[in-house]
């Protein structure tokens, strides 16, 4: 599976090292991805996904996965986010047409 994000899409860099000669040769800059179990409230139940350091620090400072899924545009998230996000809007409206 490629070095990305669930749920931004950053990715792998690439870029040069440059000695103190001037000497350049590529590199690649790998984000510090993390396979992460985040409980969703509506689902009712874990989600495991591979979660770049920053977003699981942008879904802990917005609540939670729900919050964060459902505050943040669809242009923003990957595909597979926009597809835990249906998920979620789904289980949130069976919830309030339940508890009516």
């Amino acid at each position: 599976m490629a070095r990305r994000c669930g749920i931004t899409g950053k990715g792998v860099l690439t870029g040069n090292n440059v000695s103190h000669a001037n000497n350049k040769s590529r590199r690649r800059f790998l984000p510090n991805i993390q396979d992460a179990s985040i409980l969703s409230d509506a689902l009712g139940m874990p989600i495991r996904l591979k979660l770049s350091t920053r977003a699981i620090r942008s879904i802990e400072h917005n609540g939670g996965l729900d919050a964060y899924l459902l505050k943040t545009s669809n242009l923003k998230l990957t595909d597979e986010a926009v597809r835990l996000k249906k998920k979620i809007k789904k289980a949130v409206a069976s919830k309030l047409v339940a508890a009516s």
